[in-house]
C-alpha cells in the first residue's frame, strides 16, 4: 500500500489527470445510456398508447415497429340487444357479465372466429332462406354457429352436423340416418329439422329464448327448472353451466358477426367463402360405386362428397320408390373466384 502511495506521489499530476479523464468518460457513457433508455421508453409508451386509442376507435390498420401486435382489452356488452325480437336485460349485472365473457372468448379465439366469418359467406344464405320459409326468426342462424361454427362436426356425445343432432332426435324430426345415408350432414334437411324442433319448443314455452335453451339441454331440464325455480324467464334461471352460457354464446356470435371490424376482424366480402355452385339430379336407382357415378357425370369422387356429405359410404342403396337428390358441380364450380 505504501509503495502505491509513493508511486502516486511521484506521478501525482499525471495519475490525477488520467483518473479524472477515465471517471469523466464513465459518467458520460452512463448518462448517455440513461437518457437513451428514457427516450426509448417514452417513445414506446407513446406508440402503445396511440395503438390502444386506434384499436378503440377501430381505425388501426398497421402495427408500429417495436410494439406487440397483441392488444388485449375488456370487451363490453352493448347498451341494448335482442334475440329473436325478445329483449335481453343487459341492465342486470349478471346478464351483462355473462355476455362479456362469451364476447371475450370468441373475440380472442382468432382462428376459429375468422374461419366462421368466412364460412358464413357460403352458408348463411342457405340457412336464412330456410328459416324464413319455416317461420323461425333469423337470429337462430347464430344458434347453428354456436353449435358447430358452420362445420359438420361430431361431438363427444355423438351429436352430428351443423345443428348437432343426436341420432334419435334427428330421426324423430324426419332425418334419415343409417350406414349409407346420414341427413344430419345435409345442411338443408338438418336446418328444416332444427326448425321443426324450435317451433315445437316455441309452442310449448311461448319464448324463443327458452326454445334456444331447450335446444341445448332438452325440454325435460327446462321443465324441471321452471317447476323448481318458479320462473319462465331464461335470464332468471340457474341452469347447467353449458346451458347457462349457451344463449350468451349465441348472442356474442350475433354481435361479432354483424360487426366484425369492431372486434378486430377485418374482412371484405371477397374474403368470405363463396356458396357452392351446383345443380341437382334425382337418382332413383342404386349407385354401386360413387367414383364411377362421379366419372359418368364429368366430376370426381371428392367433389361428390364435398357437395353431398350425407353420403357416408362408397355406394348408395335405393329400394322401392325412394329417390335422392344429389348435387353435382357446375363446370367452373371448383375454380376460385377471388
Amino acid at each position: 500500500m505504501s509503495a502505491l502511495v509513493k508511486h502516486i506521489e511521484r506521478n501525482g499530476g499525471f495519475m490525477k489527470r488520467k483518473f479524472i479523464f477515465l471517471l469523466g468518460g464513465l459518467i458520460f457513457v452512463c448518462a448517455t445510456l440513461i437518457i437513451y433508455e428514457n427516450v426509448h421508453a417514452r417513445d414506446n409508451n407513446e406508440k402503445a398508447e396511440n395503438l390502444l386509442i386506434a384499436v378503440a376507435d377501430s381505425t388501426y390498420t398497421e402495427q408500429p415497429n417495436g410494439v406487440n401486435s397483441q392488444i388485449v382489452k375488456v370487451i363490453h356488452a352493448p347498451d341494448t340487444l335482442t334475440f329473436a325480437g325478445e329483449t335481453v336485460p343487459l341492465h342486470y349485472f349478471d346478464v351483462a357479465e355473462a355476455l362479456e365473457r362469451e364476447l371475450a372468448q370468441i373475440t380472442y379465439s382468432h382462428h376459429t372466429t375468422l374461419l366462421t366469418i368466412r364460412l358464413s359467406g357460403r352458408y348463411f344464405g342457405v340457412i336464412d332462406s330456410i328459416l324464413k320459409e319455416q317461420g323461425v326468426p333469423e337470429d337462430f342462424k347464430y344458434l347453428c354457429v354456436a353449435e358447430s361454427n358452420l362445420q359438420n362436426l361430431i361431438s363427444p356425445a355423438k351429436a352430428v352436423g351443423f345443428w348437432q343432432f343426436l341420432s334419435e332426435t334427428g330421426k324423430h324430426y324426419g332425418l334419415e340416418i343409417n350406414d349409407e345415408v346420414d341427413e344430419r350432414y345435409n345442411v338443408e334437411k338438418s336446418t328444416i329439422a332444427a326448425c321443426k324442433y324450435l317451433k315445437d319448443s316455441y309452442r310449448k314455452y311461448k319464448s324463443w329464448t327458452l326454445s334456444a335453451a331447450s335446444y341445448n339441454t332438452g325440454a325435460g331440464n327446462i321443465d324441471k327448472a321452471i317447476e323448481n325455480q318458479k320462473t319462465t324467464d331464461y335470464y332468471d334461471m340457474i341452469l347447467h353451466i353449458e346451458t347457462s352460457r349457451y344463449l350468451f354464446r349465441i348472442l356474442a356470435y350475433k354481435i361479432i358477426l354483424n360487426n366484425p371490424e369492431l372486434y378486430g376482424f377485418y374482412l371484405t366480402e371477397k374474403d368470405k367463402f363463396n356458396p357452392f355452385e351446383y345443380y341437382e339430379i334425382s337418382v332413383s336407382n342404386s349407385i354401386d360405386n360413387i367414383a364411377d357415378f362421379a366419372e359418368k357425370h364429368a366430376t370426381n369422387y371428392k367433389m361428390i362428397k364435398i357437395l353431398n356429405p350425407w353420403l357416408r359410404k362408397h355406394n348408395l342403396s335405393i329400394k322401392g320408390q325412394k329417390s335422392y337428390k344429389i348435387k353435382l358441380p357446375t363446370q367452373n364450380a371448383r375454380f376460385l373466384h377471388y
